[in-house]
């Protein structure tokens, strides 16, 4: 690692443009600074200046080491700034949440960085397990998952809840356990934990989800319903994706005896502390939970 003083030594001088000068700025002696450039000069096994009657000139190579020890200037700088304070309202939110999490949070989000623009929302959608790897690898600083982790290094606390609903197409208000069985499922990438949660706390007779017909299935979180409001089957999703779906008309939602509801957890690093801005959001997001 190039010694961080020579660079300091150079970017003055540079300024400068004068030994003298630049040796009374830095408190050092002029043979001293002429030390620091030989020094960059043999580390970096190139000619940084060429000295002239006026005094000197920056060969391309030399333009090259001040652009960079420029950067690292500002970098440093901006480090110590951060450091100095943890602002709640400012900086870049690394964060993640399953997509029925995101379609209620992300706005809310997108709201708060327009109230106030330093904060940075920076949102991935992700499933569970994928969320859990990317905090152990610090590419996201905070998760929001459904389901809990035994992972050691993570902290994970339940942080909200979330009613499942048995979503069916319009025509089947009151449908019966028969009526779901002949109408089928249309699958998604939580359908078999929700649907299996929601029949088996308001059925006796459900014993596994193999017994409904598979009628369709989709990925992408914003057509789940589609299939549901054209008829073909019924699924079960969290309410907040339900009362966003845009033909509110094709789909009805039956009554369940027993309500089941599905929890959020909190999880993020166990020896990272969570900077003030997380928690800034985090209680904008879920008033009085933490």
């Amino acid at each position: 690692m190039v010694n961080p003083l020579w660079l300091k030594t150079f970017i003055t001088l540079v300024e400068q443009k004068h030994f003298t000068r630049t040796a009374d700025l830095l408190h050092m002696t002029q043979p001293g600074v002429s030390q620091h450039i030989r020094k960059l000069e043999s580390y970096y096994q190139a000619t940084l200046i060429n000295r002239n009657e006026k005094g000197f000139e920056l060969t391309p190579e030399g333009e090259k080491v001040l652009r960079f020890a420029q950067k690292l200037v500002v970098s440093e700088e901006q480090l110590k700034e951060s450091l100095k304070e943890d602002n709640p309202y400012e900086g870049t939110c690394r964060l993640s949440s399953p997509g029925a999490l995101a379609m209620r949070l992300y706005p809310q989000l997108c709201a708060l960085q327009q109230q106030y623009p330093q904060l940075m929302m920076q949102y991935e959608v992700a499933p569970n397990h994928r969320i859990v790897s990317e905090l152990m690898n610090n590419t996201i600083d905070l998760g929001l998952i459904t389901h809990q982790t035994d992972e050691p290094e993570l902290v994970t606390c339940p942080i909200d809840r979330e009613q499942l609903l048995l979503v069916v197409p319009a025509r089947f208000r009151n449908a019966d356990y028969r009526e779901l069985c002949q109408l089928g499922v249309i699958m998604h990438p939580d359908a078999s934990h929700h649907i299996s949660s929601v029949l088996r706390s308001n059925y006796a007779q459900f014993r596994h989800l193999s017994e409904f017909p598979v009628k369709g299935g989709v990925n992408q979180i914003n057509l789940i319903l589609e299939p549901v409001a054209a008829g073909n089957g019924f699924t079960v999703l969290p309410e907040s994706m339900v009362k966003a779906f845009h033909q509110q008309q094709a789909i009805s939602i039956l009554n369940m005896s027993t309500a089941v509801y599905e929890t959020i957890y909190l999880t993020h690093k166990r020896y990272r502390p969570m900077a003030s801005r997380y928690r800034f959001i985090l209680n904008a997001l879920f008033p009085n939970q933490l």
